[in-house]
């Protein structure tokens, strides 16, 4: 990577006096490519100019204004400070990663809408405002890269990524016996639900986005998502059933449609909440996060009533991602134990749904996004383009944490780019 110089970083930043730009700002860590054996620190950006302080820095994100994109690189890295959270806690040993005396030499072809052309790694990070980037295959850890001024003790959010994970502790709590079916309606679980069209649903169309209930999650900040978030963290005025009673209506028949519709995890974490009879993040430090090795504390954000709001809030270090991929990719087994039933992992990654039917050119399993080459890789997908990439032929995992200033930003192309030339570089 080249290490931008100061002239750079004030040529990008416009017009301000160097005397504003103090090192934080104005310098990087990183050294000349390629790395040998750690994780790769630079203060630098793309689009540096609309993230960074003319003063120096990142400003600082608060309730107000964390989700605005001048805001977004403090914000989306400290989310457990902005808001209340539940901590999911590290066990006593860390799973090791080995790393190669090189990154491997990746090429990928860009996408059309960012920029057509042969781009490498450095490349990518000049075109998309990345603060964390990991690639694992196997146990090796073959890039961990970081901008915007991020480091490896940051807790990066994930957005819709949660998603994915409820899912996976949904098959645990089954396997259980703590939830006895998925054909099982929200309202055994939930009595508050009673009478509601969430209420009877089956936790089946819950995981695959098909409940049939009218929800609009279009990102402009009037929608049904915008309603919820403020019925749950964001307003603290509801919580627990009572915010899933803000949509009550019914468009189609269970299973029947599919909709993308952030209250169906709602309702799921509130069933698993109530099934397992303790918080959730309790329930992921036992059964994944620590024996998965995880080197880090991660945390969830909670609701009104104290409850994890499932779907969004999780907030972690890149590497323990990147275990988080690795678990996925190898089966749901980690350090040699059988995390997530085998069976329910097959069922959560293949799609139930596809890409003609969710129109979003990926098919839907369980809270999870599979990529229509129907090859057994599917994504964790979040907002603003956080993502994590699993191929389980290859063992391959790509991990990556932005700042992307739309919801729609059409930049989420160049990363699935990126993906196909990190698969076409890496043998399986």
């Amino acid at each position: 990577m080249r290490a931008p110089t100061r002239r750079g970083l004030v040529a990008r930043l416009g017009a301000v006096p160097v005397l504003l730009l103090p090192a934080a700002c104005a310098q990087t860590t990183a050294q000349a490519p390629p790395r040998i054996g750690g994780p790769v620190f630079d203060d630098g950006g793309a689009r540096l100019q609309a993230y960074a302080s003319p003063l120096g820095g990142f400003p600082r994100a608060d309730r107000s204004n964390w989700w605005r994109a001048s805001h977004s690189v403090d914000g989306f890295s400290r989310l457990d400070e902005i808001w209340t959270a539940n901590v999911v806690r590290r066990g006593p040993t860390a799973s090791a990663w080995k790393r190669p005396a090189m990154e491997p030499e990746v090429s990928y072809q860009g996408a059309p809408r960012v920029g057509a052309g042969r781009f490498d790694v450095d490349a990518y990070l000049e075109r998309n405002p990345a603060t964390g980037l990991a690639v694992v295959q196997g146990d090796t850890l073959l890039v961990e890269r970081y901008r915007y001024g991020r480091r490896d003790t940051h807790r990066l959010t994930s957005f819709s990524m949660a998603k994915t994970i409820v899912a996976m502790l949904v098959g645990i709590a089954v396997e259980d016996g703590r939830i006895a079916s998925i054909e099982d309606h929200a309202d055994r679980y939930v009595p508050g639900l009673a009478g509601s069209e969430y209420g009877r649903t089956p936790l089946r169309h819950l995981l695959t986005m098909s409940s049939g209930v009218d929800f609009r999650e279009e990102y402009d900040g009037n929608d049904d998502s915008a309603r919820l978030s403020r019925a749950t963290f964001v307003g603290q005025s509801a919580g627990g059933a009572a915010a899933a009673l803000l949509f009550d209506r019914r468009g189609a028949e269970p299973g029947r449609r599919w909709y993308y519709a952030s209250a169906e995890t709602y309702v799921l974490a509130l069933v698993l909440r109530a099934a397992i009879g303790r918080p959730i993040a309790d329930y992921l430090s036992e059964r994944i996060w620590q024996p998965m090795g995880a080197e880090a504390d991660a945390n969830w954000l909670v609701e009104a009533t104290g409850i994890e709001v499932g779907y969004m809030g999780f907030n972690a270090v890149l590497r323990d991602y990147a275990r988080l991929g690795l678990l996925l990719a190898d089966g749901g087994k980690a350090g040699g134990r059988q995390l997530v039933p085998p069976a329910w992992l097959r069922e959560m990654t293949r799609a139930h749904f596809s890409g003609a039917q969710t129109g979003r050119w990926y098919g839907y399993g369980f809270q999870t996004w599979v990529f229509p080459d129907n090859d057994g890789s599917f994504a964790l997908l979040g907002v603003r383009g956080q993502a994590i990439f699993v191929d389980p032929a290859r063992r391959l995992v790509l991990v990556h944490t932005a700042v992307r200033p739309d919801a729609r930003d059409p930049g989420g192309a160049d990363t699935t780019a990126l993906w196909r030339g990190l698969r076409a570089s890496l043998a399986r």
